[in-house]
């Protein structure tokens, strides 16, 4: 149908029908990789291989750090936002 490649084509929303045999979903066709980089959100590109998933602390570790800010006031709370050193 359109003469575009791989990179330039995002497909999502897929929507299987009862009973099986049909499948809709939708899709964006892009002109260039880097058009389809500047306008699409970042976890579909994620999806698709073309940028990293953003690193990033494990659930309990983030809700430790929260609930250890909460005790402390004013430039402690950068001090306590990071882990502390056990022995």
């Amino acid at each position: 149908m359109y003469k575009a490649q791989k990179d330039q084509i995002s497909v999502f929303g897929l929507r299987t029908q009862f009973g099986g045999g049909k499948t809709t979903g939708f899709a964006l066709v892009y002109d260039s990789p880097e058009a389809m980089k500047k306008f699409e959100p970042q976890y579909r590109l994620v999806r698709v291989g073309l940028a990293t998933k953003p690193e990033r602390a494990s659930r309990q570790q983030r809700k430790q750090r929260k609930n250890r800010q909460k005790t402390l006031r004013g430039t402690a709370k950068v001090k306590g936002a990071k882990a502390k050193k056990e022995k």
